[in-house]
């Protein structure tokens, strides 16, 4: 029988339980609404809080209640509890997909940020089996080699400086003799008004009106900071929605919506030595301002606010206040005229400009639709006050990640930071070479000192890089960002770790015990000697074309120009020289390189050189005369794209049984002819600076042939050319042996030509779902590049292009009857010029 007392015990017990668990569901309940409103800081107070009787969580909800604490660590910049959250998750769940998989690549990124690179690489590793479509894979191969990026350290001197506080000071810009910079250092009192993510002040702009006033310590040792123990750190902002890594201040979809007042004074532990005031009442809200640049007059500055102007505060649908981009004009020493740009959205953030020194070009960020990822780098083009249309600046520099703080330096060259593309940590700066706006090669990382595994950006600098400043939270992590000074003191770029190959030009064996020359801006840099591999490794400064001279005894001395400045890639280079052997009459032209003693001048003129354009003694149109002739070849050059004569264009041919050449100069109508010798096979190439060609074979000449027709055309930039058929299986992008022959007669070409940049397009037909050959295209170019890669060519030189079936040649839309002949029409592959020289 049950007493009445113990009864009583138990269904106190039971509704102390009940009662406790209400509780918790209320906590976290009131955890996810402002996590929900971005109040981040409020958020992680809330789900420690509920978290500390994990048993008195349904299992169903404690996942979730781990994932978003471990996010909003991740999103006020604290990446040590970060990673410790993180890291019971991935310990505690047997697997992660689909949205949950990005937990492993948030774990992966506070590894990084916490210094712990081979971490890092395996938790990527794991996020790459689940979303292998990802681009980042090169993440996996520089974290495994990380000290790639700290082979140019000692050439930068970084310092510490005594404008900074204890607050957020980045994003500096040149005004005047002094520096426009961002900071939330804030005034003193007792009630400020904050921004809920983190609770910080909102971020005015500030000016320094001297630079000589700037004092320094050295920093180059700072490293990533440590946050210690479970204190929740100062936030970062996201400009837009950041969904692949944790932001830096003021990137942000900034929230003043939910602003508010906080009571007491800001702990400030440190307190610039060198003061700065607040820019401009006519500029600064008591909302966000910052990054902001100024044309080249000073006249007019262009700026970053939230959507608060003229006392009117928008929101986007959602409830958001976005970023936008604001000019303003100087009036007798204020700022006024304070004016939107036409770009500018309620629904989306514009932010971060940056202008070219002819002020005709402006860079900024936005999280618009139709980017890659969280926020993307556009350009548009700027006239007096006349906005043009923003454009992309497209997936060489774009990422699923987050670009940001761009920089055009006196070169109009691009400075940007990323968590896109692969770095030592959280924001990395990068570098690329713009022509027009159009991005130029690939993108390169600064490296350490530079980079850190904390948060880099906010770059200015001179066109050479020799001196200027940039923004960095290496010194304590999360967002107590401070400006660095930086003075370049060696080389521009690290040595560039290069494999050269010598191998025979008609067995392709490897040549050992040649001899491989390097010369660059006039100079000898250095010399090997190749393996019994018919290899030598180099490291040279990559500062522009290097040139590879080798030789052997009893070779033709063969040259390579390789363009150090445009390979952007992190993995070692390879150069491939081949090597003829000289037969008893050849004649050898003067490439410039080592000689053997074995060449005969062309023509009798020891100066001669086709292969750099001498054309002195080369007859016009008509070869030299041949004894005992068998028949003439004829033909015209022609470009390729209209089909007009070429002049002045040097005609080789070469008798490939005996390996003897004759040559001539192209006159008015391009025509040119040879007499050539019964039973031969003969090569026909031209050369002329700007242009290439295929070449063309003649194949055992017969005698009593009045003539032999020789025409060729050339390509330049900007030509499209058609090549054989690429036979892919259906639904399939790999390379198969039948598709390699002309893939090999590509790669050779690029070898021809080592300064040579194609976009290679792929295109299907269209039968079959329309999204599903866009993809498949896509994949085959690639597949193909990657093919080529594997066989010398640097990627930096393809672009891959797929068109799926939106550029049909034929009439065999969807829905209409062809036959497989006219399909295969349209299922074919070009090579677009990008470059020849």
């Amino acid at each position: 029988m049950i007493s009445f007392k113990k009864t009583s015990v138990i269904l106190m017990l039971a509704s102390f339980l009940v009662i406790n668990a209400q509780a918790q569901t209320g906590l976290i309940k009131e955890a996810g609404r402002q996590f929900d409103m971005m109040s981040y800081a409020n958020a992680i107070e809330l789900f420690e809080k509920a978290l500390k009787k994990p048993d008195k969580i349904p299992d169903a909800l404690r996942l979730g209640v781990k994932t978003k604490l471990a996010n909003a660590y991740r999103l006020v910049k604290d990446s040590q509890n970060a990673e410790r959250v993180y890291r019971e998750i991935v310990g505690s769940a047997t697997s992660l997909a689909g949205e949950d998989s990005k937990t492993y690549m948030y774990y992966a990124q506070a590894l990084a940020s916490n210094g712990k690179y081979r971490e890092s690489q395996d938790a990527f590793q794991k996020y790459m089996q689940v979303q292998s479509d990802d681009q980042r894979k090169g993440f996996l191969k520089l974290q495994s080699n990380s000290e790639r990026l700290q082979k140019n350290a000692s050439s930068y001197k970084i310092e510490y400086l005594t404008m900074n506080s204890g607050k957020a000071d980045f994003s500096p810009t040149y005004y005047k003799n002094g520096l426009i910079f961002c900071s939330n250092r804030g005034e003193g009192g007792i009630a400020k008004r904050v921004f809920c993510w983190d609770n910080s002040a909102f971020l005015d702009l500030y000016f320094l009106p001297e630079l000589s006033s700037i004092g320094g310590q050295a920093a180059s040792s700072l490293g990533g900071g440590s946050n210690g123990g479970s204190k929740i750190q100062k936030a970062g902002r996201s400009l837009g929605n950041d969904e692949y890594t944790s932001p830096t201040a003021n990137d942000s979809k900034t929230v003043g919506t939910y602003g508010g007042i906080a009571l007491g004074g800001f702990s400030n532990d440190e307190t610039a030595q060198v003061p700065s005031n607040r820019f401009s009442k006519g500029l600064n809200t008591k909302y966000h301002e910052g990054p902001a640049v100024f044309t080249n007059d000073a006249k007019k500055v262009i700026f970053t606010r939230n959507n608060f102007n003229n006392g009117k505060f928008k929101v986007s649908s959602d409830g958001v206040n976005k970023l936008k981009i604001y000019t303003a004009d100087d009036k007798s020493g204020g700022w006024a005229n304070v004016q939107e740009v036409p770009f500018n959205s309620n629904e989306y953030s514009t932010g971060h400009p940056s202008i070219t020194k002819d002020d005709k070009l402006v860079y900024f960020v936005s999280d618009m639709p139709g980017g890659f990822g969280g926020t993307d780098i556009y350009v548009v083009s700027y006239n007096n006050g006349s906005w043009g249309t923003p454009v992309n600046l497209g997936k060489t520099i774009n990422t699923k990640g987050n670009e940001m703080f761009p920089y055009v330096d006196e070169g109009n060259n691009l400075y940007f930071s990323s968590d896109g593309h692969p770095g030592l940590g959280d924001l990395d700066l990068f570098y690329i070479d713009m022509k027009n706006g159009t991005p130029i090669g690939k993108v390169r990382n600064l490296g350490a000192p530079m980079n850190s595994s904390k948060d880099d950006f906010g770059i200015i600098t001179d066109k050479e890089r020799k001196q200027g400043y940039f923004s960095s939270n290496r010194k304590r992590g999360g967002t107590d960002d401070d400006i660095y000074r930086f003075n370049r003191e060696g080389s521009l770029w690290p040595c560039s770790d290069l494999i050269a190959v010598v191998y025979d030009a008609d067995t392709k064996m490897p040549l050992e015990g040649a001899t491989v020359s390097i010369d660059g801006g006039g100079k000898m840099l250095d010399s090997k000697t190749t393996n019994n591999e018919g290899s030598a490794n180099v490291c040279v400064d990559e500062n522009g074309d290097l040139i590879f001279n080798a030789s052997k005894v009893g070779y033709v001395a063969n040259k390579v120009t390789y363009s150090a400045k445009a390979d952007g890639d992190e993995e070692t280079g390879r150069v491939e020289i081949p090597l003829t052997k000289i037969k008893a009459d050849t004649v050898v032209a003067n490439t410039g390189g080592e000689t053997t003693g074995n060449e005969i001048p062309v023509n009798g003129d020891p100066n001669s050189a086709y292969s750099n354009n001498n054309t002195s003694n080369i007859p016009l149109g008509k070869g030299e005369p041949m004894a005992g002739k068998a028949s003439t070849i004829k033909g015209k050059l022609k470009r390729q794209k209209d089909g007009s004569p070429i002049e002045g264009a040097i005609v080789t041919l070469k008798n490939d049984r005996d390996g003897s050449i004759q040559q001539v100069v192209t006159g008015p109508d391009g025509s040119y002819e040879f007499d050539v010798m019964e039973g031969a096979d003969y090569t026909l190439e031209a050369s002329k600076d700007g242009y290439g060609t295929k070449g063309r074979k003649i194949r055992k000449v017969k005698a009593g042939q009045a003539f032999i027709s020789g025409d060729m055309s050339m390509f330049e930039t900007g030509d499209v050319i058609a090549l054989e058929n690429i036979y892919y299986d259906l639904n399939s992008a790999k390379i198969r042996l039948d598709a390699q022959g002309e893939l090999t007669k590509l790669v050779e070409l690029m070898r021809k030509y080592p300064r040579m940049r194609i976009e290679f397009r792929s295109h299907t037909d269209s039968r079959g779902e329309t999204g599903a050959n866009q993809m498949l295209s896509e994949k085959r170019a690639k597949c193909a590049i990657a093919w080529m890669k594997k066989k010398g060519i640097r990627a930096s030189r393809f672009v891959p292009m797929g068109f799926g079936e939106s550029q049909l040649v034929n009439q065999c839309a969807d829905g209409v009857e062809c036959s497989e002949e006219l399909h295969q029409q349209n299922r074919r592959t070009e090579i677009k010029i990008l470059q020849m020289k």
